[in-house]
């Protein structure tokens, strides 16, 4: 349901901001306006914590002198200021270097198209009605178990936000949109063993939203789980990462496939356009106009449409991710991904997550990463890791204290099966990942 007359407003204050950058010299210019409503509320040991209400404004603008570039932005929309603000952007722009890459989009890759994605669905929720949800999420939590012994609280979040862009080619749209959750965080204790472990469940429709009972007891649940955690001796073994650890895993192959990586030659992942990196049963696909996906969008974060697209096919990698300065740089053309890519899939076998474990056989399941050893230049990958030790397809026990390791570009080739328990609360849509063999270390 989306707010016409709020959106009519927001447009009028971009089309001011335009026509004034215009009237101050500027030979093309960009604007973005969003408006934020929301509120939050935490509970913790059965006491209201924070109740905040957020009603939050910005305004960005980006004004081009031929190649030379300015930005400025503002939360206050006075006329005055919106004068100010373009005046600061063009103060910017006359005195940068040029930059022969610098300027709008193509205005033949522009959205023409925009449907309805249904990513907008208030939430008739006040203070007192949340402060009731993550009281109740917390008790489903903390009297799950005996060994519960503490909690870090529950949340309940509710927003609603209004996004409008235009451009000085002739581009000016704008649509709402919201996004709900319900979280929480508990510790339980046993012996000398101390653990904390959470759930939460997020959706831009309320109703989709799994119930407070049900995020409560999924994060004591978890947290018991981990109790008497061991470490383990220094091995090589096949590798489960749990879906929501699989998408950070593709997360730093996007990472290594951005424009941005590739212009700077940071990436080790330079030059593999139509190469295979991954099994050939491997698709990543884009999905962006998923009715109510977490990020669905019918044009990107400069007004280039977005468009349904295979990233990598058979394991091949068809395309990178880019911008439309970063297509320049690379003698490119922008795939509609300023901003970010658009609920990236990535496409599933017919495994649960208990089939999974059962192709892991014996070896470790991933729940929990740490620390960003991360490195994109060469793709060596180290990290911290907890999760639980696994034989003949059935857990063990848990395990904390250990560090996988591994190469990137190695790991990525090396993936064995992809899960059909796929985490939809991100914009990365992915099952559970079994890598072959990686190194432990652990005692």
């Amino acid at each position: 349901m989306q707010n016409q007359d709020e959106i009519r407003r927001l447009k009028d204050v971009v089309q001011q901001l335009l026509d004034e950058a215009k009237q101050q010299g500027a030979t093309a210019a960009e604007a973005a306006f969003s408006v934020d409503n929301g509120l939050s509320v935490s509970a913790r040991l059965g006491d209201v914590e924070t109740i905040e209400y957020h009603c939050d404004q910005g305004i960005g603008v980006t004004v081009y002198f031929g190649q030379k570039k300015g930005s400025a932005s503002t939360n206050d929309v006075s006329a005055d200021s919106l004068k100010e603000t373009i005046k600061a952007a063009c103060s910017i722009a006359r005195y940068a270097s040029e930059d022969e890459y610098a300027g709008l989009p193509d205005p033949a890759l522009l959205a023409t198209e925009f449907p309805d994605l249904d990513l907008n669905h208030p939430w008739d929720i006040d203070a007192e009605k949340a402060i009731t949800l993550a009281i109740e999420c917390e008790n489903a939590a903390r009297h799950f178990d005996k060994a519960i012994s503490n909690s870090e609280g529950a949340s309940v979040n509710s927003h609603q936000g209004t996004r409008v862009f235009g451009n000085s080619l002739g581009f000016l749209q704008g649509y709402q949109s919201s996004r709900h959750s319900i979280s929480c965080s508990v510790l339980a204790g046993s012996g000398d063993s101390m653990q904390r472990d959470y759930w939460y469940s997020v959706a831009r429709n309320p109703v989709l939203l799994e119930s407070a009972q049900f995020v409560g007891e999924k994060a004591a649940k978890r947290t018991v789980a981990r109790l008497n955690a061991r470490s383990l001796s220094t091995r090589q073994c096949p590798v489960l990462f749990a879906p929501e650890m699989a998408a950070g895993l593709i997360g730093s192959l996007l990472g290594a496939i951005s424009g941005t990586s590739l212009y700077r030659k940071s990436s080790f992942l330079l030059d593999s356009l139509d190469t295979q990196i991954l099994p050939d049963f491997v698709r990543i696909h884009e999905q962006p106009l998923l009715i109510g996906g977490m990020g669905s969008a019918s044009y990107d974060a400069e007004g280039v449409a977005t468009n349904a697209r295979d990233i990598v096919g058979n394991g091949i990698l068809h395309s990178y991710i880019l911008s439309t300065y970063s297509a320049r740089k690379l003698g490119m053309q922008t795939t509609g991904n300023a901003g970010g890519v658009h609920n990236l899939t990535v496409e599933s076998g017919q495994n649960d997550f208990a089939g999974m474990l059962k192709l892991l056989g014996t070896g470790l399941l991933v729940t929990e990463l740490m620390g960003q050893g991360v490195n994109r230049v060469t793709g060596d990958y180290s990290r911290g890791a907890s999760g639980f030790w696994v034989e003949n397809g059935v857990i063990q026990y848990p395990v904390q204290e250990i560090t996988i390791a591994g190469n990137l570009k190695t790991m990525l080739r090396n993936i064995v099966a992809i899960g059909s328990d796929v985490d939809l609360r991100g914009n990365i849509r992915v099952g559970s990942v079994l890598l072959e063999q990686m190194a432990i270390a652990g005692e």
